[in-house]
């Protein structure tokens, strides 16, 4: 493996589809698959034993589920980069992994394009969720997150906060006074911001805030 290579695990409780994955990743020269794994369980061992640079994992496992595993992982190596790749486009699984620290999340049945470069971006240090899910899920959230008392896709408080100052048209100096931060500090937001809503720039994070009732 090259020294540029990025390493994948591989965990997933189908063959046929653990299989399938290898030989598409296999086909990049700059992707290398280091391990696979049949179960969450087996998933958190080998993460820890092999510490690749990406892990993919499925969500319905048996012995441990992809969540559990997510969370088993990131507490004993916190640097692990995870992307849920999964059958189930169900919102509960969408925050259940993110919060349990994923940092993407994509159908199975997305091209292998998309895969491929879901693995860059993450790899890259970007948060990406499948835009078709992050736009429905948002739309729902946006609806059931006081009953639930969650904000979406972990948005922290800060975070909202200059979310509703950015939707209002204020600047970053004129964001920073308001809240009485430090100007780079809200830059460093509103990179985060535009990670977990999955959006270009300022313009399209406000209208999104806008368009899903985040704002409210």
């Amino acid at each position: 493996m090259q020294q540029s290579d990025i390493s994948i695990l591989i965990v997933e409780d189908q063959t046929l589809m653990r299989q399938g994955l290898r030989t598409i990743l296999d086909l990049e020269e700059s992707i290398r698959v280091v391990g696979e794994a049949r179960d969450g369980a087996e998933g958190v061992r080998e993460a820890l034993r092999l510490r690749p640079d990406i892990i993919l994992m499925d969500v319905q496992m048996p012995v441990m589920n992809g969540v559990e595993a997510i969370r088993a992982i990131i507490a004993a190596w916190s640097q692990a980069r995870i992307i849920v790749l999964t059958t189930f486009d169900r919102d509960d699984y969408v925050f259940q992994s993110v919060r349990a620290g994923a940092m993407g999340y994509l159908l199975k049945d997305a091209p292998a394009e998309a895969l491929l470069q879901t693995i860059r971006r993450v790899h890259a240090g970007e948060v990406f969720i499948q835009p078709e899910i992050a736009s429905r899920t948002l739309r729902e959230a946006a609806t059931g997150r006081r009953r639930a008392g969650t904000i979406p896709f972990d948005l922290s408080e800060r975070e909202r906060e200059v979310l509703v100052l950015l939707a209002q048209g204020l600047s970053n100096r004129e964001i920073a006074g308001r809240l009485s931060i430090t100007e780079g500090t809200v830059k460093n937001h509103v990179s985060n911001i535009l990670a977990k809503l999955q959006a270009e720039n300022r313009t399209q994070a406000a209208n999104i805030a806008r368009r899903e009732g985040l704002t409210d």
